[in-house]
């Protein structure tokens, strides 16, 4: 049987471009391991920073360095240009987190390509990246969570009679201690906790820099745990697992700064509380119409037993080390095992 030929995409414009290169890595390294040497041919191709689409020889020095790499100057003309080697690739693996990566516009480009990709479609993935947009659909679905408000940047941006009102009405609606933030990035970024009236004008400023749209979440005190989801149609959600972290919440620094932050896998639950969470992790990523691969991730609050949904990640972080993969691990699937998986979904049916 001929090898399967998959690109591998990563970069990226968003503000998560490292971490996809990092991403990428572990996943061009799951390739070399097992049977899927045998059953793939990996092609790396690496989308720079201004947009710009890189041939394998380049995107495979990017892997080998990990550094990446800004033009100086961009002809426009070149970010419809692809290499000669992309016309080639029987199924894509993209793994380009943030905007422009996972929210359904690279999505789209690869179903016009009509090639199959990993993960979700256009819908799932515009859902899940926009968090005002994902909670809604989680509302429709009878999901649980905690209470929010969304404010635009026009609103933000406005005349100084229209924007205190704007604080008027989430304060009237939540208590503080709150979240503020950007409704369509990843990874923390532009994500403040505010307790006081200055610091929630303060955070919705921030916010609106990143994004038209904006989220102000109510505070509560639970503990945050994570569960992954794998399927199409036949859904399996793994084992629960549990961040932990010593500072005030899980922002970016906590997030990609070795030993901020911990794993429990599995998290120490009822098992009534994991049997919820897993049930309500496969209900959100059916409610988004996902497909393949997800990380759901809910808050229990251990006083009151609930549990709260607070978002659905549609293209998760996938080092070795990442939640996504090690939730696998310890259900019983290993990293060169779950890629194959990935692949294999993406080539159903869907």
């Amino acid at each position: 049987m001929a090898k399967q030929r998959v690109g591998l995409l990563f970069g990226g414009k968003s503000g998560e471009h490292e971490v996809s290169i990092i991403s990428a890595q572990a996943i061009a390294k799951a390739f070399q391991i097992g049977d899927n040497p045998e059953k793939y041919d990996l092609i790396p191709f690496y989308i720079d920073k201004s947009g710009i689409w890189h041939d394998p020889d380049f995107s495979q020095n990017i892997l080998d360095t990990g550094k990446s790499y800004a033009p100086e100057t961009v002809d426009p003309a070149q970010r419809w240009q692809f290499p000669d080697a992309a016309p080639s690739i029987d199924v894509w693996f993209p793994i380009n987190h943030g905007p422009n990566g996972e929210d359904g516009t690279l999505q789209g480009l690869l179903t016009l390509m009509e090639k199959p990709f990993v993960g979700s479609n256009v819908l799932g993935s515009a859902a899940g990246m926009d968090k005002l947009a994902m909670k809604m659909i989680f509302a429709q679905a009878g999901l649980a969570q905690v209470d929010y408000v969304g404010v635009l940047r026009s609103e933000v941006w406005s005349s100084p009679c229209i924007f205190p009102k704007i604080c008027d009405n989430v304060e009237a609606k939540l208590n503080y201690p709150m979240f503020v933030k950007p409704a369509n990035l990843g990874s923390s970024v532009g994500i403040s906790k505010v307790r006081t009236r200055a610091e929630l004008e303060a955070a919705l400023d921030l916010a609106a820099k990143y994004d038209r749209r904006i989220i102000v979440e109510a505070g509560v005190n639970a503990r945050e745990v994570e569960c992954a989801v794998l399927g199409n149609d036949n859904l399996k959600a793994s084992v629960v697992g549990e961040i932990t972290f010593e500072s005030d919440f899980y922002d970016y620094e906590t997030k990609y700064t070795d030993g901020q932050s911990q794993m429990k896998i599995p998290a120490d639950l009822p098992e009534n509380i994991v049997e919820k969470i897993q049930e309500a992790a496969i209900q959100a990523f059916q409610a988004l119409d996902c497909a393949g691969i997800g990380r759901v991730d809910f808050f229990y609050v251990e006083a009151t037993g609930e549990v709260l949904i607070n978002e659905i990640n549609t293209l998760p972080g996938f080092t070795s080390l990442s939640m996504y993969p090690q939730l696998w691990k310890n259900t019983g699937i290993p990293f060169d095992n779950l890629v194959d998986k990935l692949i294999q979904l993406a080539l159903e049916d869907r």
